[in-house]
């Protein structure tokens, strides 16, 4: 099977399949595919594993694309302007990725939903309070926003994001929610009230512009630090903006 990342702003990936290869996605990524690829929508996990995808905001059903022919194409691609990315899964770690950065992955590669283990995170995390994990053997495309930044954590070294710029990291890497804490910086930070802390050991994998940080922008607003939390309001934030000497 053979991968071809397309375009430069808005990214899709061309599979290049033989006759009993499969892939399977995220439901409608699917940018196109050739008569000898056919689609067969399956419940991931049986009927369990389906309603909790379904509870968690996910698709009940996950498409699968199989090549039934000597040879077949299928192109999936991503839902808004970013990157996409290729990890190769051989077994533990396994990768925790935010809910709507899953593309599409291999066969070998199981999909489930992992909720964050602490209460703080679940409440105020953003899109980080529900997750994917990806682990198995086989090849996975996520995507995120803008660019990746990519950051290897070694044991005990740490790193605080912003919640929604957290696209993927592996199991090993500790995650959590933490007040920014100050007055003037929970006022006037622009920053939002939370951060996430990443402790290693561990990789992760950063995006430049959110969606939540996107929409944000086209519909106006002004507010930094998304994840679905950010100052305390609109113009809160702006006037933070005005006296920090930001344009």
């Amino acid at each position: 099977m053979q991968f071809q990342l397309v375009g430069n702003v808005m990214q899709a990936v061309t599979v290049h399949m033989q006759a009993g290869e499969e892939v399977r996605a995220e439901a409608g990524s699917m940018l196109f595919r050739t008569e000898s690829v056919q689609m067969e929508t399956q419940m991931q996990g049986g009927l369990m594993g389906g309603l909790k995808r379904m509870i968690s905001g996910e698709s009940l059903f996950i498409p699968h694309f199989r090549c039934v022919g000597p040879q077949g194409v299928v192109s999936f691609a991503a839902p808004y302007p970013g990157q996409v990315k290729q990890l190769e899964l051989g077994g533990p770690p396994a990768w925790l990725c935010q809910r709507d950065s899953y593309l599409f992955s291999t066969q070998g590669v199981e999909i489930n939903i992992a909720f964050t283990k602490k209460l703080g995170a679940g409440i105020f995390g953003g899109e980080g309070f529900i997750l994917q994990r990806l682990s198995g053997f086989g090849t996975a495309f996520i995507h995120g926003g803008g660019n990746f930044v990519e950051y290897e954590l070694r044991p005990n070294d740490s790193l605080k994001v912003d919640t929604g710029c957290i696209v993927a990291f592996e199991e090993t890497a500790q995650y959590n929610i933490e007040f920014v804490g100050g007055f003037k910086n929970t006022l006037f930070g622009g920053e939002g009230l939370f951060l996430a802390t990443l402790r290693g050991p561990g990789k992760i994998i950063l995006q430049t512009l959110p969606f939540s940080r996107l929409a944000a922008r086209l519909a106006g607003q002004t507010t930094e630090g998304s994840g679905g939390l950010g100052g305390i309001t609109g113009s809160i934030g702006d006037i933070g903006r005005i006296f920090g000497g930001h344009d």
